[in-house]
């Protein structure tokens, strides 16, 4: 397929997606109440649940979709391993051990504001730990203790959390289980702006490393020899790819096979070359979880599915058509 046609059909999904987002929802509107809410007239309640609801919830459904597509296409890319994704080295780990802990000690509510800052706080520990284990035997990262420490690091976050849940409360562990599975039911302004000041500056900086991303696939002597900093650009890469799904892990909860299913996806159809691989996957994730979102919303209504569950159910099959498609192709 080519790469202008596809970039324009994932601009176009995207936007479709967010348009139905703000169309459809528990409460019944007409396309007419729709725009006149949009453009600012019609009836307050409605303006309120298009303007402070859905629409800020599709637009962070686009942010924390496409930063998580975009982290497990880098981190594909610096681990050189097709089958990496963002949760594979710990992130997701920590953060479910910091929001966890709050809840089990009863400090925070779901949805509140103190529970993405414990889940971003737990992301941050998990990536600090992961980078000083990976680097405490020599000063280069080795990629492969890298994806090692971050199982370990995991791990020990998943025996945390087990811990935890065995001694608190049923309302306490329901609720854990709950902000595991994801949902972007607690959207706002307010935390799509804070996702938004991590992912977009994060992403400009992700797709100014394709090039050494690209020399580095051939081998880390070869680029060192083109001249990359090859040391420079992995701890970059794997930082900043690192932050961004803690970003979207905070303020979502976690949402899994994005990560790993998008990127993967989108380097069948249009190879590996990390200068359209990475702004591609950010935009083919964006529209992904944004339509997820609006079926994990809308296939047993009133009841809201947890987004996790509706990323799996649609990530698997259309990743088994690419695959098949790549392989009789």
């Amino acid at each position: 397929m080519k790469r202008s046609l596809l970039a324009l059909l994932l601009l176009a999904s995207a936007v479709l997606a967010v348009l139905l987002s703000v169309r459809f929802g528990s409460v019944p509107l007409t396309t007419s109440e729709t725009v006149a809410a949009l453009r600012g007239s019609g009836d307050a309640v409605h303006r309120s649940i298009l303007l402070d609801l859905r629409l800020p919830r599709a637009v962070l459904g686009l942010l924390v979709g496409g930063g998580l597509a975009l982290a497990g296409s880098v981190f594909q890319a610096l681990l050189r391993n097709p089958l990496a994704e963002p949760f594979i080295l710990g992130i997701s780990g920590g953060a479910a051990a910091g929001a966890v802990l709050v809840l089990a000690l009863g400090l925070t509510a779901a949805g509140s504001g103190v529970l993405p800052v414990a889940a971003f706080a737990g992301a941050l520990v998990a990536i600090l730990l992961v980078f000083r284990v990976a680097s405490a035997a020599e000063r280069t990262l080795d990629v492969r203790v890298l994806l090692l420490a971050g199982v370990v690091v995991g791990s020990f976050f998943s025996a945390v959390i087990a811990l935890i849940l065995s001694l608190s409360e049923a309302r306490a562990v329901r609720s854990a289980i709950l902000w595991m599975m994801g949902s972007l039911a607690g959207a706002n302004w307010g935390s799509v702006m804070v996702v938004a000041a991590y992912t977009i500056p994060a992403a400009l900086a992700l797709m100014g490393l394709a090039r050494a991303l690209n020399l580095m696939a051939v081998g880390e002597e070869t680029a060192s020899y083109l001249g990359t900093d090859v040391e420079r650009v992995k701890r970059i890469a794997y930082g900043v790819a690192s932050l961004v799904t803690a970003a979207g892990v905070a303020v979502a909860g976690i949402i899994g096979f994005v990560g790993l299913i998008v990127p993967h996806g989108i380097r069948l159809l249009i190879g590996s070359d990390q200068r359209f691989l990475l702004p591609l996957s950010f935009l083919a994730g964006a529209a992904f979880l944004a339509l997820a979102d609006l079926g994990a919303r809308l296939l047993l209504a009133p009841t809201e599915i947890p987004i996790g569950v509706v990323t799996a159910f649609l990530g698997v099959p259309l990743f088994l058509v690419l695959l098949r498609r790549s392989l009789t192709g």
